[in-house]
């Protein structure tokens, strides 16, 4: 079993950055991970993905301003975002895929507002 438990989250003005971290209970060497996000009255998505040989994926809409990466040493996952915009606000949650199963954290909020 993974335990996740995200931090990071927090109010940030348009065009502001915020750093998110997940951290895992257990190894996540071999593991593919992922950051998701659901705002207010939509159905979760997809934000980013990173395998266990660092090849990432992104949501066009996120494209270019955040960017997912991940420390096995430390067992974390990390998503910076850069220029965030109020469509960026959410609940984000980390993901991680362990022996077929789907483990989620209990997410984190981010609100862009000025």
């Amino acid at each position: 079993q993974v335990q996740l438990v995200e931090s990071g989250g927090g109010l940030v003005q348009p065009g502001g950055s915020l750093r998110l971290s997940c951290a895992a209970s257990g190894s996540i060497f071999r593991l593919a991970t992922g950051w998701y996000r659901q705002g207010p009255g939509k159905q979760r998505e997809l934000v980013a993905t990173i395998t266990s040989g660092g090849d990432t994926n992104y949501a066009d809409s996120v494209k270019g301003r955040f960017t997912i990466s991940r420390d096995n040493a430390k067992n974390t996952v990390y998503l910076q975002m850069n220029s965030l915009k109020p469509e960026d606000a959410a609940v984000y949650y980390c993901n991680m895929i362990k022996y077929g199963l789907n483990y989620w954290g209990q997410g984190t909020q981010v609100t862009v507002s000025s």
